[in-house]
């Protein structure tokens, strides 16, 4: 009988994909796994679906954290850099992410797109000079970019705060203006010295960027923050570095080299035009300005600003083509909190292969929990457990395992000839276009669900046959072929929909029914008369023993970190530990003034991250009588948000409103933390707690 032939997927698009470039200073960890897991699977879906669809991407390599590694390990920046490649590509492809080429941003293609991409936007007027005031350490003899510098906030005189912003009070400064700033690099006192710089006028680019980022290419949430950054003004954008740098020479500029951000995004541009040259594409119909292919990126929330803005304006700017669509993911925590190394959460790719575990495992768990939006995802290590051997395991293997032995046994290996009843397979086959269109969308989770309600309805049929019993009924031997041959077509459909997460477990799948690799218009087809081969075990059950492994395995107990690095010589050490240059002088205030602050016991309601932030959480505090407070306080570093939660602390109750870039600030919550240099082995930041007792609203007194 002729089989049901679903709707085609009509698609012939010529669609280009990269992810974002892993800086080549770390190992890959699971946090990095979620974004490359989410785009090789839109990607192989785009492949199985007959488009034309590449994916490159490659390492970041440039900077000054790349060139201080290099000198700590006695080896060139180079040296380490085609280490850490090696190191990732063996990462990337023990978890099956099929990227069609992976290059380094330190390449020929990179320098001569890079230096063309400059000198256009300079020709195009959009590049400045001028001479700028930076913190220069005198003891490594370079200029220090703002995460290299750290001192008391200007504004609040919270310690421990990051050049260019204070986390706690939510000002922004010049790294000039922090007190007593110390190099992170060598412990020493900055000094002041002029240099100059050059500019992107992002600016001028503002009319272009608010038209293009409403204009479909983001989501919908990212499309939002975009009018905020626009609300409070685009600045012009520094992509120059002093010597020494590791990096491009800026053209006609000697001794100043690009910023790493700028040559890093022209690294998709470099890895494709490596790719096309080995494959003999044309590199200018895919990236000229005219282009008609479709670019997209997957990126993390956390470097949406140079995606949607820097990103687009240069490429604008310079005459190439401007992204179809930039896709933002959020980020991952582990077991509700953010990865640990001494919780032995924060776990490398290397540790979870190291243990025995399946990358498919993760890579189901991902898509399960991804939907296309930027919101953070959890890595619930008991749930991933019950999840995989559940879905994986006990739903998906389980319809082979308890039907091909019967084909072998039986039929002499080979499906049967025709059906006389296929209403479950055509049901299988018309949910086709509908699970195309959540891989389309990103929206794996509901790909996944409507999958494993399939994966029910077999194993459901198969329940109700039972095909053991009619295995020993001589005259229900037809049966018995119809029923398994049913449910191995439903097992083929379930392993198609499944081969963008499960690309090994098909392939094997493939090898098992002896069929060609799946293609997305299979799902038209059934199979039948098919010999198969004998069904071997396709799938183990996850031990939790080996999650245990892969825990102890990750964690490291950390010696406490001095704010600042050990120091070259007598006098950089001395400023890095002197008490006296650690804690400003603050200015004495009356017991008058005092009384104006209102102290008040408030208990943390919600707490959550901050997205954007290194050092913020977002507490909502509750005073009882008083309502409740929205407080963005820099502690991020030292609580999870959900071990907060029904917390008893003290706050600033009448602290005037402080508008920041993430909202509005109603009060401040009371921490105690550690002078800058402080080298004891207590943890660096305490919020005040009350004693038992205590209920919010309370006066301090």
């Amino acid at each position: 009988m002729a089989a049901f032939r679903a709707p085609a997927v009509v698609m012939s698009r010529q669609i280009l994909v990269t992810s974002a470039l892993p800086y080549a200073n770390g190992s890959i960890h699971l946090g990095h796994l979620v974004e490359y897991i989410q785009t090789d699977i839109w990607v192989r879906f785009q492949k199985l679906s007959g488009n034309d669809c590449h994916y490159v991407c490659a390492d970041d390599t440039h900077g000054t954290a790349i060139m201080l590694r290099a000198e700590k390990e006695g080896i060139t920046p180079e040296a380490l850099i085609d280490g850490v490649w090696r190191e990732h590509t063996a990462d990337f492809a023990d978890f099956h992410v099929g990227f069609d080429h992976y290059y380094s941003t330190h390449s020929d293609e990179n320098r001569v797109l890079a230096s063309k991409i400059y000198l256009s936007l300079k020709d195009a007027g959009l590049i400045e000079t001028r001479t700028i005031a930076q913190l220069f350490d005198p003891v490594k003899n370079l200029f220090l970019a703002d995460r290299f510098i750290k001192g008391v906030c200007p504004k609040c005189h919270t310690a421990d705060q990051y050049g260019d912003n204070c986390e706690a009070c939510g000002a922004t400064y010049a790294p000039t203006d922090l007190i007593n700033p110390v190099s992170t690099i060598s412990g020493a006192a900055p000094v002041v010295k002029d240099s100059e710089h050059h500019f992107f006028k992002l600016g001028d680019c503002e009319a272009f960027l608010a038209e293009w980022t409403k204009s479909g290419t983001l989501q919908p949430e990212a499309a939002n923050k975009m009018q905020e950054w626009f609300a409070s003004g685009l600045s012009n954008w520094d992509i120059s570095r002093d010597a020494p740098y590791f990096g491009f020479e800026i053209p006609d500029a000697p001794g100043k080299y690009f910023y790493v951000w700028l040559d890093a995004p022209v690294g998709y541009m470099a890895s494709f035009a490596r790719y096309a040259a080995d494959r003999n594409l044309d590199f200018d119909a895919w990236w000229g300005a005219d282009s008609k292919t479709e670019l997209v990126h997957f990126i993390g929330k956390d470097i949406l600003y140079f995606h949607a803005l820097f990103w687009p304006a240069m490429l604008k700017f310079s005459g190439y083509r401007t992204p179809t669509a930039v896709y933002a993911h959020g980020f991952l925590t582990v077991n509700g909190q953010k990865m640990s190394k001494s919780r032995g959460t924060f776990i490398t790719a290397r540790s979870y292969i190291d243990a025995g575990l399946n990358p498919e495992w993760l890579r189901y768990y991902f898509a399960a929990k991804l939907n296309g939006s930027m919101e953070d995802i959890d890595l619930n290590l008991d749930d991933f457990t019950a999840r995989v051997n559940s879905d994986l395991v006990g739903k998906l293997v389980n319809i082979a395992s308890r039907t091909a032995g019967f084909i072998h046994k039986h039929f002499e290996g080979r499906l049967a000839q025709d059906l006389a009843n296929v209403e479950l397979v055509q049901a299988f086959q018309r949910g086709a276009p509908a699970i195309a269109e959540h891989y389309e969308a990103r929206d794996y989770a509901r790909a996944l669900r409507e999958i494993m309600a399939l994966a029910d309805r077999a194993n459901e049929y198969i329940a109700e046959e039972k095909p053991w019993e009619l295995s020993k009924q001589p005259e229900s031997m037809d049966r018995l072929h119809e029923v398994c041959t049913i449910a191995l077509n439903c097992f083929r459909l379930l392993t198609l929909y499944l081969k963008p997460v499960l690309p090994k477990l098909a392939a094997e799948v493939e090898t098992f029914l002896g069929i060609a690799p799946l293609i997305w218009r299979d799902a038209d087809s059934l199979i039948l008369r098919q010999p198969i081969n004998e069904y071997s075990h396709l799938m183990t059950r996850i031990d939790p023993k080996a999650i245990d492994a892969m825990i102890d395995a990750n964690k490291q107990h950390l010696e406490p970190t001095p704010a600042a690095a050990p120091a070259r010589h007598a006098e950089a050490q001395a400023h890095a530990t002197s008490p006296a240059a650690a804690v400003p002088a603050a200015e004495t205030i009356s017991i008058d003034d005092f009384a104006k602050i209102d102290l008040r016991i408030a208990r943390i309601a919600e707490a959550s991250h901050v997205e954007g932030a290194d050092k913020l959480l977002r507490l909502t505090l509750d005073l009882g009588e008083l309502g409740t407070r929205q407080v963005f306080a820099g502690i991020k570093s030292a609580y999870a948000p959900e071990t907060l939660v029904g917390r008893y602390t003290v706050m600033v109750a009448n602290l005037a409103p402080r508008k920041m870039k993430f909202g509005m600030s109603e009060g401040m919550v009371l921490a105690a933390s550690h002078p800058v240099g402080h080298k004891g082995d207590a943890p660096g930041l305490f919020i005040l707690s009350p004693d038992s007792g205590a209920q919010p609203g309370m006066k301090v007194k």
